[in-house]
């Protein structure tokens, strides 16, 4: 009877968390969607290891069904479940099997049960969130074991102290305010219209758990010094007393080694690489594997981690025209790619699996670019890796927030007016915020520029915020403002023109480009997210033959703006989305509107225009 009556309350315990009854899963109908949201499987969704500059063996996927419910934001938890969501989608997009909607004062809440992961004492087991928008709190067996505001960066728990034998409940608490508060939220609204989307809330990345031993590797950052041939491999963890092993290989072999005592949280390992470098690039993205480990003091392996680096360093220079250019390994260079929202109409915020999430690569690859400009986005850290491996250079946004108090446009050359005026919790959360993503993302070789704001967008401090930035990172340009109200610092001066591209400021110091112009719409039949007169482009068009024409006219005008000392252009965009028609793709990614062979054509031209031999 004792065993009985347990069984029967571990079965009611379960229910609490799994709900009355399963159901069903089926995404939310009424938009379109692409081919690989018809190929998700809720017991095997983005199960592929979301973290690739430090791989481990063992990890355990929590994406899948959970419970969620959404309440009152000063309401306990909740005792029963309105149904399942699928992790990681976030509530409002259609494959979460939700399509719901969060209000600021309202709180949305998810639950399931995990099995205790096999783990030998002193080791431990965290609990890895890759992204969730906004402010989440954790339990896990009714204790709370933290959490973490910013919808944009991972964060990891360690969740040993609160396990038990079997099954264990894990219970997360999402707030999130979107544009009504002064977070980060790109082109999140709560209400989309124009060029701005469906919110996104709740967890968007990959859940997992991994067991780590009680001196762990928790982090790696490689830096290039070609001219002396030195990787410069900064790894966090360990402890004195204990060595640091880096290997890096070079397809397999291993081409240096170096052995060094650990001196701090974080120590730097000074590989010394043999001739002739394998320099990354676009038309060569080379990329050396990196193995390392952590031993104690009698030489006994405590960690080890794969990673990957790459030899190769953006900068800038002035030509023998007088114009500054970007340069990529000592050589000038016409940065030249796509707008990239990242927006998917059955996922939001999420592709509907890793092989989508790298499709828009590959063809932004293919059709003759070499850079994607990450428009007031972060990706999961597998885009940022794909990019290294194909060979795509990254401008990264910092996703724009706090607009109510925008400064108005600028009306000269050198702005002068007042800036957007931030509470002081704003400022806080907006470094706080842009500090996790630069140091989350900065061990990517593709990224060549940090955005620290886009256009006016809740702009604020531009001079200050343009130093800081460089100075968290002094390997990369910074554009302080990207179309936005323009202030002498930085190394870039960015002009936003729609629709045919026209530099409308010049700084005879600083590297000049044209950060957006096209927008050329075209809503095909069948493919767009209403059907509507609400859908709009900056100028257009009817046909593949009329878009690729006005493209091409557009494009062979970069060809005379580079002539005279433009650097880099981007173009508007690589996808629709939502209302917005003006992607050389659909919004489902079924249709390209160009004629390809004229379309890769120009591109390439553009791309490879400031080439030397």
């Amino acid at each position: 009877m004792k065993i009985e009556r347990y069984l029967l309350v571990m079965c009611a315990a379960v229910a609490v968390c799994l709900g009355v009854k399963a159901q069903r899963y089926a995404p939310v109908g009424g938009h379109i969607a692409t081919e690989w949201a018809e190929r998700v499987n809720p017991s095997k969704v983005w199960n592929e290891y979301p973290r690739p500059l430090l791989v481990r063996d063992k990890w355990v996927s929590l994406n899948g069904l959970w419970n969620y419910a959404v309440i009152g934001k000063n309401a306990p938890q909740p005792s029963t479940w309105q149904g399942n969501i699928l992790v990681p989608f976030a509530l409002e997009a259609s494959l979460s099997g939700v399509g719901g909607r969060l209000t600021p004062d309202q709180a949305l809440w998810y639950c399931r049960t995990f099995r205790t992961p096999k783990h030998k004492k002193g080791q431990r087991v965290m609990l890895n969130f890759g992204a969730v928008d906004w402010d989440a709190r954790v339990w896990v067996n009714g204790r709370e074991v933290g959490g973490h505001q910013g919808g944009y960066t991972a964060f990891s728990l360690d969740v040993t102290d609160a396990l038990q034998h079997g099954d264990n409940t894990l219970v997360v608490r999402v707030l999130d305010a979107t544009d009504a508060g002064f977070q980060p939220c790109g082109k999140q609204r709560s209400e989309a219209r124009g060029i701005w989307y469906t919110p996104v809330s709740g967890i968007w990345q990959t859940v997992w758990l991994e067991v780590v031993p009680e001196h762990a590797i928790v982090a790696v950052r490689t830096t290039a010094d070609i001219g002396s041939g030195t990787a410069h491999v900064a790894v966090g963890g360990g402890a004195r007393g204990m060595t640091l092993e880096v290997e890096s290989l070079w397809q397999g072999k291993r081409v240096a080694v170096q052995r060094v005592s650990v001196a701090d949280s974080v120590t730097t390992v000074n590989l010394n690489l043999p001739a002739p470098l394998h320099l990354w690039s676009p038309d060569a993205p080379n990329l050396y594997d990196l193995r390392i480990t952590l031993l104690d003091a009698a030489g006994r392996t405590l960690d080890r981690v794969g990673s990957y680096m790459a030899m190769r360093e953006f900068g800038s220079r002035r030509d023998a025209e007088g114009h500054v250019r970007f340069t990529l390994n000592g050589r000038d260079i016409f940065q030249f790619g796509l707008l990239d929202q990242g927006w998917w109409p059955d996922g939001l915020y999420t592709a509907p699996s890793p092989e989508a999430l790298r499709y828009d690569i590959d063809q932004t690859k293919l059709w003759g670019y070499n850079l994607i400009r990450k428009h007031v986005k972060v990706e999961p850290e597998l885009w940022y890796a794909h990019c290294d491996r194909v060979g795509i250079i990254v401008w990264q946004d910092m996703p724009s927030g706090d607009y109510g108090t925008s400064p108005d446009w600028q009306r000269e050359a050198y702005f002068r007016g007042p800036q957007c005026q931030r509470s002081s919790e704003s400022v806080a959360n907006y470094y706080r915020e842009w500090a996790e993503i630069i140091e989350q993302l900065r061990g990517f070789p593709c990224i060549a520029s940090w955005i620290p704001f886009n256009e006016r967008w809740g702009q604020f401090n531009t001079w200050s915020v343009a130093q800081w930035t460089k100075a968290k990172d002094p390997t990369r340009l910074v554009n302080p403002a990207s179309g936005g109200n323009f202030c002498c610092t930085g190394d870039v001066l960015d002009a936003h023109h729609y629709p045919e591209p026209v530099q409308m400021l010049w700084d005879p110091d600083r590297v000049n480009v044209v950060g957006e112009y096209g927008g050329i719409g075209y809503p095909v039949q069948g493919h767009t997210w209403v059907t509507s007169d609400k859908n709009w482009g900056y100028v257009k068009f009817n046909s593949t033959r009329e878009v690729t024409d006005t493209y091409v006219q557009y494009a062979t005008m970069l060809l005379d703006l580079a002539r005279m000392g433009c650097s880099g252009a981007i173009y508007t965009q690589t996808t629709d989305c939502e209302t917005e028609v003006n992607g050389i793709m659909t919004y489902d990614r079924r249709v390209t509107k160009m004629e390809l062979d004229r379309f890769a054509d120009i591109n390439r031209r553009v791309a490879h225009c400031l080439d030397h031999d």
